[in-house]
């Protein structure tokens, strides 16, 4: 470990870039600190430990909504902007074709991926904004149109700066900025965590503290396990080798294709309809009883965890189905010369693979899900509100850190080739 530490501080280009990538997160969490003025800030952490949902998020957001600063909404509107754009890659032929045209088509869909993450940012920020305004805490106290205006283009402009922040760091090839941003935001929440479990920590609980650790432990053992496996499927080709040997390869099949996107999915779906009821709950009448019973439903244990865990392993399916298509692979190995070894190539060969994601994918489904409910669970095993372990932050900060662990390797890989 500490030769391979010495030949990435040995590499300067590769140690300036480490430099850089740590130099801009810590900008970032210093503009996370950077409250708007006008906001009542023990009225907001009220409001936020009362709502579990909005509590989730700004544990997940690293704080940023507690402390209300300009990038409260982090780089949520880009992430949704990127995840419309990937589907309707998927379904719209120009947007298909573009995405064909190798770096020069990527640039462009990135381009419009940028465009619209302002508008979307502009929107979530006006709902953010009315929904604690209308609020019982008094958090703003008199929100005008114009402070509201105001409050919207500041916090749009932090989102673009966050935007920005993550393509400066994706360039230095050391990880994704976009999530290294997200990884900084859950690794800058542990302090707390830690706080809290030493505030509240009792001799008898020791035990509880240790089944605590080891569940966390091989949480993280299961989350590299799952992460990094797949099964190889064996490729022969038609044309001859050295020797008068057909060539072969494999196709690997991921057990997790979708990574966290299906959870994203669902903890959208599980926002919506607990927000829009908070807009009506001052209302009289039937649609003031639908909202309160709307909330009321969302922080039932049960229903939540049931519902989160259904619509995980539902849409990890849904995500899979989109970016995998057995069809192509198949024409594309028939293009090729390529068989798998006991199945015909044509259709054969596209519902065998078609077989095989099935089942794999039923795996990671069940993972992904168990890693979206895993507080839920540790609740009820530890029946504590500190001792709860993030199984989807855990999933982040892990597949974060193997991506950027490969990344600097293959960096000094080149650097050691370069030097031949």
């Amino acid at each position: 470990m500490w030769e391979k530490v010495k030949k990435i501080w040995g590499i300067k280009s590769l140690r300036n870039s480490i430099f850089f990538v740590l130099g801009m997160l810590v900008i970032f969490r210093l503009v996370a600190h950077i409250p708007m003025p006008g906001v009542d800030r023990e009225a907001l952490s009220s409001f936020l430990a009362g709502n579990q949902i909005l509590g989730l998020l700004n544990v997940f957001s690293g704080g940023t909504i507690e402390n209300f600063s300009l990038v409260m909404l982090g780089i949520a509107p880009y992430i949704t902007s990127s995840i419309i754009f990937q589907l309707l890659t998927m379904v719209v032929p120009k947007l298909e074709e573009m995405s064909k045209e190798g770096e020069s088509g990527q640039q462009k869909i990135n381009m419009y991926t940028r465009i619209a993450t302002v508008p979307l940012a502009f929107l979530q920020a006006y709902g953010f904004l009315k929904l604690l305004s209308n609020s019982q805490q008094g958090i703003f106290g008199d929100l005008t149109s114009i402070r509201l205006v105001t409050m919207m283009l500041f916090v749009t402009a932090g989102t673009i700066f966050l935007m920005w922040i993550g393509e400066l760091i994706t360039e230095k090839k050391i990880g994704n900025g976009i999530s290294l941003l997200i990884f900084s935001s859950i690794v800058a929440s542990l302090p707390t965590v830690v706080r809290n479990a030493a505030v509240n920590y009792n001799p008898s609980d020791l035990s509880t503290y240790l089944l605590f650790v080891a569940i966390a432990i091989a949480t993280v053992v299961g989350i590299v396990i799952i992460n990094e496996g797949q099964r190889n499927i064996p490729i022969s080709y038609a044309r001859q080798g050295r020797g008068g040997q057909g060539a072969k390869s494999h196709l690997p099949l991921r057990v997790n294709m979708a990574g966290v996107i299906p959870i994203i999915f669902a903890i959208s779906i599980i926002l919506f309809p607990p927000m829009i009821a908070q807009f009506f709950v001052g209302n009289e009448g039937f649609l003031g009883r639908a909202a309160i019973g709307t909330i009321n439903l969302f922080q039932n244990q049960l229903f939540y965890g049931v519902m989160y865990f259904t619509l995980v392993f539902g849409f990890t399916y849904f995500y899979t189905a989109v970016i995998f298509n057995p069809e192509k692979i198949a024409e594309n190995l028939q293009r090729q010369g390529g068989f798998i070894p006991g199945i015909r190539p044509g259709k054969q060969t596209e519902e065998y693979l078609q077989q095989t994601m099935t089942r794999i994918v039923f795996i990671g489904a069940l993972f992904l899900g168990a890693v979206a409910v895993l507080p839920l669970l540790m609740q009820l095993v530890t029946n504590s509100q500190a001792l709860v372990i993030g199984g989807t932050s855990l999933l982040i900060v892990v597949s974060v850190a193997i991506d950027s662990a490969k990344q600097i390797d293959a960096q000094v890989t080149v650097h050691e080739y370069d030097k031949i």
